[in-house]
């Protein structure tokens, strides 16, 4: 079963959105969850992530932007992205942290304009 991100959209730079992921509660509850994006030409990064109890990390270019969470009652992770630039343009994923390549969806697509 893959892991469905959706939210993604056209934004001018300085906007929001927020996406959101559904997971299994097998897979939700058992694991640490995260966000990953891939820019055009570029390779996957993790740009978030939420351990079980809910601590959370970011890679630098998005610290005081996005705030990851985790709905348990919903199974659902969430990524909200405030102060948008162009260069967070990327397919965003979201996956198990480590991620399992069983799970890789297509992702959402996130483009800012400047």
């Amino acid at each position: 079963v893959q892991l469905q991100a959706s939210g993604g959209g056209l934004v001018q730079a300085g906007g929001y959105l927020r996406l959101s992921c559904a997971a299994s509660g097998s897979i939700f509850s058992a694991n640490a969850m995260g966000w990953y994006r891939q820019a055009p030409g570029g390779q996957r990064e993790l740009v978030a992530r939420t351990t079980v109890g809910g601590i959370t990390n970011y890679v630098d270019s998005v610290k005081g932007r996005f705030t990851i969470s985790r709905v348990n009652a919903k199974n659902t992770v969430l990524l909200q992205m405030d102060s948008l630039k162009p260069e967070d343009t990327a397919v965003y994923y979201c996956n198990t942290d480590p991620p399992l390549r069983s799970l890789w969806g297509k992702g959402t697509l996130v483009t800012v304009s400047s």
